[in-house]
Formats: structure tokens, C-alpha cells, sequence
């Protein structure tokens, strides 16, 4: 599994930039990750449990803290704190941002919501 070498938070473009050791930097919106939270509160226990989440296009991080050696905590400025983000989990996202990205926008028209 890659490892992350950098990781790095531009507040002003919302964007959490996290390099990997086999050279591939993503560049992950703070909206992308608050949505596909990791978190109870987001995924719920089950698949079908999921909770779409409206309104978070101008989300930002105000806070990153490392657990242990393989995540980071992440702190939104709506108060959401409780995902924890594995290495693994970012590196997903990272590789597959455009469908993730798209499952999000299908969602939202389906439920007749915005961002």
C-alpha cells in the first residue's frame, strides 16, 4: 500500500493535497472528503444507512491530526470531527475522485438537492 510523504492544506482553495510515495499527489476537494466521511455519522453501520449530505460546498478543514501512523483526523468548520481518514481511505479517494465525484452529483439530483 503507498505510503503518504506530504500533506498539505490550502484553506483558501479549500484543497487537501496528499503526496504518496510512488510519486501520485491528489489534490481532494474539502467538500469530496466531507461527504464520503468516514465517519458513523456519514456512512452509518451499513450501506443502506449512508446519509447524503446537502449543502457542503463551501465546507473547509480547520484542523488535521495524525492517529497513530496510518490516518489523520480531520476538522470541518461545520463542526463535523469525528472521521477518522485512513492512509488507505485517502489513497481511494484520490485514485477514483471522478467517480466518487460523480456518484455525489447523481445522488444530490436524485434527492433533489444542492450542494
Amino acid at each position: 500500500m503507498p505510503q503518504p510523504t506530504d500533506i498539505c492544506l490550502h484553506q483558501r482553495s479549500k484543497i487537501l493535497e496528499v503526496s504518496f510515495d510512488t510519486g501520485e499527489v491528489f489534490r481532494l476537494p474539502c467538500e469530496l472528503l466531507r461527504v464520503y466521511s468516514p465517519s458513523a455519522e456519514v456512512q452509518g453501520h451499513a450501506p443502506s444507512q449512508r446519509v447524503l449530505q446537502v449543502g457542503k460546498r463551501e465546507v473547509n478543514i480547520t484542523a488535521i491530526h495524525p492517529v497513530g501512523h496510518y490516518a489523520v483526523l480531520l476538522e470541518f468548520d461545520d463542526g463535523h470531527r469525528t472521521g477518522i481518514y485512513a492512509w488507505t481511505y485517502l489513497y481511494e479517494l484520490g485514485t477514483h475522485q471522478g467517480d466518487y465525484w460523480q456518484r455525489y452529483l447523481d445522488e444530490l439530483a436524485a434527492a433533489g438537492a444542492e450542494r
